[in-house]
């Protein structure tokens, strides 16, 4: 309850306040931001969100599988334990948020932008693309390809997928957004799955020109099939 009265609302913005200068782009160390307006949420939450729920998790499994402090340090840095430690004792760090640090639009910060862009790519932009920090990427991601091709001076950490389906309505749907559309490159297929057991349902994959589409039901001639019980397939 608010012990004062309003003087106003908040209301939805009826324009759209991006300026298209692609600097959020330019600043994401893992290219979640495609230029052509793509958003690779796999990325983004991995890195960025390293030090939530799912990065923590992650964090500890390298603890219990750890023989020995030395093995865990092999693993994880000490600035990495004081980082998490920081995050347990105050709050959750977002490790880049790059995007939202570089964006120029909104009356409070366009106006250096607008008056010399150069030196505001200098100033705001440069240090963070320059920035030696770690990385944490998925294997074979599209994220780890992006780093080591515009950023090699930054420390590529595989880690774990901290976005585990726990039903197979969780697992179809997440798979738009753990999709890595230029590791699909070249790759046109139809996939029929038919779950069994627990949870009983059939589904068609479509990848196709870099995209993924999921829908309910078999449709179309299928390339592969796949039959599995569902318990196993979500333990796979």
């Amino acid at each position: 309850m608010l012990d004062a009265e309003l003087s106003g609302y908040n209301r939805p913005l009826d324009y759209n306040p991006c300026v298209e200068c692609k600097l959020c782009v330019s600043a994401c160390p893992v290219g979640a931001i495609g230029a052509d307006g793509h958003f690779d949420f796999s990325s983004c939450y991995t890195h960025n969100y390293r030090e939530f729920m799912g990065g923590f998790t992650n964090w500890v499994e390298n603890i219990a599988d750890s023989k020995n402090a030395h093995e865990y340090r092999s693993k994880v840095s000490d600035s990495e334990s004081a980082s998490m430690w920081q995050s347990l004792s105050f709050g959750a760090n977002y490790k880049a948020a790059y995007c939202m640090a570089v964006c120029p639009a909104g009356e409070d910060v366009i106006s250096p932008f607008l008056k010399d862009r150069k030196g505001y790519l200098q100033d705001v932009v440069k240090p963070l693309q320059d920035k030696e920090e770690a990385i944490y990427v998925n294997a074979n991601s599209d994220a780890e390809a992006h780093v080591a091709q515009r950023f090699p001076h930054k420390i590529i950490k595989r880690v774990s997928k901290s976005v585990r389906p726990r039903n197979i309505a969780g697992f179809l749907s997440g798979l738009p957004i753990t999709f890595q559309r230029h590791r699909s490159e070249g790759l046109a297929a139809t996939y029929h799955f038919t779950f069994t057991g627990d949870e009983s349902y059939e589904a068609t994959v479509t990848i196709r020109e870099k995209s993924i589409e999921v829908k309910d039901g078999h449709i179309g001639k299928a390339d592969l099939r796949v039959v599995a019980d569902s318990r196993t397939w979500l333990a796979f």
